[in-house]
């Protein structure tokens, strides 16, 4: 099904390690939805240069602060001096002293850049972005500050990693064993009301059938919330596989160390493999990726596939 955007919106489809950037051009100025993972920066840039044709970026927006949402941001200031950064209102503390623990980079083993902020995205409000204004819903679950931006006009949502075509997010913090599973539902039904006719996910290319995904996502949820232990050992393969498309290929030995120092990963083992040693427990995870195709071995190095 074709998927038809305002006039003035373009999507940067990045795949997995980088989320997707929308870029939004009016005669009122331009503005770029997520900036990607730090390493995909220089291509970031070179998207917006060649999109923007001499035209400067006045106004980013993250819908949250996972690094590959906005792992990119620290370059896109450097590169554009008078940018505007908004960022979602719950997180802006700990950036303003750049605090990477409670942020989740340290947690999660990732990097992101340090970047400032200009002002937070409030849930409730309305942004002008290029010639449309887009709402702003709060969309806790995958993250508990995550915000989803809609235009009511042409029903288009940016709908981050509250809702992809075929699921969601990890829902990070049921990771530090808060309960969320409430949160994605009542994000899913928010955004049922809200009823798009295109979505542009964090993730994966945009899509018409709203309706349908919403329902894959509650199937989805139902089985985590029926067995949470699924949704553990699926964040953990989430985080292993991240770890390689940033890396591209590692010394299992490295990848061994990475996993024992990186928090979020050794405490979800211990949580879903109780009695498992984190190398074992690696080695099981990697097996899994190996044989779905998510990556290979050779020897004692360990490949993105």
């Amino acid at each position: 099904m074709v998927v038809t955007l305002p006039p003035g919106v373009s999507v940067f489809e990045r795949g997995w390690l980088s989320s997707n950037n929308i870029l939004i051009q009016g005669a009122q100025g331009t503005a770029l939805i997520d900036s990607g993972y730090c390493t995909h920066a220089d291509q970031t840039l070179a998207l917006l240069d060649s999109a923007l044709q001499g035209r400067p970026l006045d106004l980013l927006l993250n819908t949250h602060l996972h690094s590959d949402h906005c792992g990119g941001n620290a370059a896109l200031q450097a590169r554009y001096p008078a940018l505007q950064t908004h960022i979602p209102p719950g997180h802006a503390d700990y950036v303003r002293v750049w605090d990477a623990h409670a942020l989740s980079y340290t947690p999660t083993g990732q990097q992101c850049p340090r970047f400032h902020l200009s002002a937070t995205l409030q849930p409730g409000s309305e942004m002008p972005l290029g010639d449309l204004r887009w709402q702003v819903h709060a969309a806790p679950g995958h993250d508990p500050h995550s915000v989803i931006l809609f235009e009511p006009v042409s029903r288009t949502l940016v709908s981050a990693d509250a809702l992809w075509e075929r699921g969601f997010g990890v829902v990070f913090p049921e990771l530090d064993g808060q309960d969320a599973f409430d949160e994605v539902a009542a994000t899913l039904d928010l955004i049922e009301n809200l009823n798009p006719t295109a979505v542009v996910p964090g993730h994966g290319a945009p899509f018409a059938d709203a309706a349908a995904a919403v329902a894959y996502a509650r199937k989805r949820l139902d089985g985590f919330v029926q067995n949470p232990d699924k949704h553990l050992q699926y964040a953990a393969k989430v985080l292993l596989k991240f770890k390689l498309l940033e890396a591209q290929h590692l010394e299992l030995r490295a990848l061994q160390a990475w996993a024992q120092g990186t928090p979020y990963f050794a405490n979800t083992l211990t949580r879903h493999f109780a009695g498992a040693s984190v190398v074992e427990v690696t080695g099981q995870l990697l097996a899994e990726l190996v044989r779905s195709g998510a990556a290979t071995q050779q020897g004692t190095v360990v490949y993105n596939a």
